[in-house]
């Protein structure tokens, strides 16, 4: 194998590790541009900028634009991937919802996601892999039961904000691995934007609008966000639905909020208890086991 071959190989095999650690910084980022700005209206201009910089992206590389019935499917899964999670993710976490208890909310997507992906993907989900989601599950309980100052309200606006960003992202990642094979990667990832903008936006106008303070803390956050997030991790997130099974993309998930509370720890101090490190091996151990794909049927003697 040449150079360039084994270079492609190893970027397409970092690919899940790099998406987990992109993933978990936007919590961090949606911290500081959440304290600066009403959630919908920083979700439109998130989302107006991210559309922005895709298709000058686009139109730059003369990368193919989606078909009609293409767009209609990006548009399907913009709003369910991006509108629909993040919009409940920031409207859970505003009403009061603590960040932790969001997090293991949404964190039931991976199981979600293997349980539907047989009969809606037809895909095969192993008892070693179901092994693997049930340990990461438990794992993302001890991160979260093990951080200080854990506590807040559960009102009922909250849950069902959170409940409908769980519903979102898991039919998204199964809409996306059932209906975006062929799909134009940054044309279509364009479109998934614009069609987000559009709703969020919606909203933001029906609620009379939000206020945006331009500070340091909050522009900062929102480059990030954009150009880490909304570009580099959800081309790596389509490039994934694309290439692999559903219910192996989403064990991913299972790692994002151990490494959230790691970087929070580096960042801010927030120390880990010892239920919390225990939550990471166990975390580490659910997605190995999860990540396995199944193994092929055995082939019958006498056939090629």
């Amino acid at each position: 194998m040449s150079a360039a071959p084994r270079l492609k190989a190893a970027v397409l095999g970092a690919a899940p590790l790099l998406f987990v650690l992109l993933w978990s910084t936007g919590f961090l980022g949606t911290k500081g541009a959440a304290r600066n700005a009403d959630p919908f209206a920083f979700l439109t201009v998130r989302f107006v900028l991210a559309a922005l910089l895709m298709a000058a992206l686009t139109a730059g590389l003369r990368a193919p634009w989606p078909t009609r019935a293409q767009a209609g499917r990006a548009a399907v899964t913009g709003l369910l991937l991006h509108a629909g999670y993040l919009g409940g993710v920031t409207v859970a976490i505003r009403l009061g919802l603590p960040a932790g208890v969001t997090s293991v909310l949404v964190g039931l997507q991976p199981l979600l996601t293997a349980l539907l992906s047989g009969p809606v993907l037809g895909e095969t989900v192993t008892a070693r892999q179901w092994t693997g989601l049930g340990l990461g599950f438990a794992g993302v309980l001890l991160v979260v039961a093990g951080r200080p100052g854990g506590g807040g309200t559960l009102s009922q606006g909250a849950l069902l904000a959170a409940g409908v960003a769980l519903a979102c992202t898991t039919a998204g990642t199964l809409y996306q691995r059932r209906f975006g094979a062929g799909m134009p990667l940054l044309g279509g990832t364009t479109v998934q934007y614009l069609a987000s903008a559009g709703l969020v936006g919606g909203l933001l106008l029906a609620q009379g609008g939000g206020t945006i303070h331009w500070n340091t803390e909050f522009i900062l956050s929102l480059t990030w966000l954009v150009l880490v997030l909304s570009v580099g991790a959800i081309l790596l997130l389509m490039r994934l639905l694309r290439d692999l099974p559903a219910a192996q993309v989403g064990s991913l998930f299972y790692l994002v909020p151990p490494l959230a509370v790691l970087e929070a720890f580096v960042l801010y101090g927030e120390r880990l208890g010892w239920w919390s490190l225990l939550g990471l091996a166990l975390c580490v151990l659910g997605v190995a086991l999860a990540a396995q794909p199944a193994a092929p049927p055995a082939r019958t003697a006498g056939h090629g």
